[in-house]
């Protein structure tokens, strides 16, 4: 029993130093509720982890399975929390914006043909937002 009791906090301890040590400092680690897209690929509702990098930002899952993603920079008016912003068309989600505390700069997507579809499809656009586990 006892080495039971080893064996499993051994395997606790080895995936919460291998989600950690996927980060650097600045990377989102946020779990996303629902499917959405990005640069044209879908992607499953789940953990992930969001870096960024110059000109692009790179989203990672618990699979180790993930993409670069081209985007602009963007400014916003006043200083808020991390965040991931996605615009909703009807059922379909779009990562839109990246957002990181402290910051009045982030990285804003290039809408994607899918998007633009949904777009003309749909009258209305709404935003989701959904930020970081503290």
């Amino acid at each position: 029993m006892k080495f039971v009791r080893v064996f499993l906090c051994a395997a606790v301890c080895a995936h919460v130093i291998g989600a950690f040590g996927q980060t650097s400092p600045g990377d989102l680690v946020v779990d996303v509720p629902f499917a959405f897209s990005a640069n044209g690929k879908k992607l499953p509702a789940g953990h992930y982890i969001i870096s960024q990098k110059i000109d692009m930002i790179r989203i990672v899952n618990h699979d180790k399975v993930g993409l670069f993603v081209p985007t602009m920079l963007a400014f916003r008016t006043r200083v808020d929390g991390s965040k991931l912003e996605f615009h909703r068309y009807g059922d379909q989600y779009f990562l839109a914006a990246v957002w990181i505390t402290g910051s009045k700069s982030g990285k804003e997507l290039f809408p994607s043909s899918a998007e633009l579809e949904a777009k003309a499809r749909h009258a209305e656009m709404e935003m989701a937002v959904v930020r970081p586990a503290q």
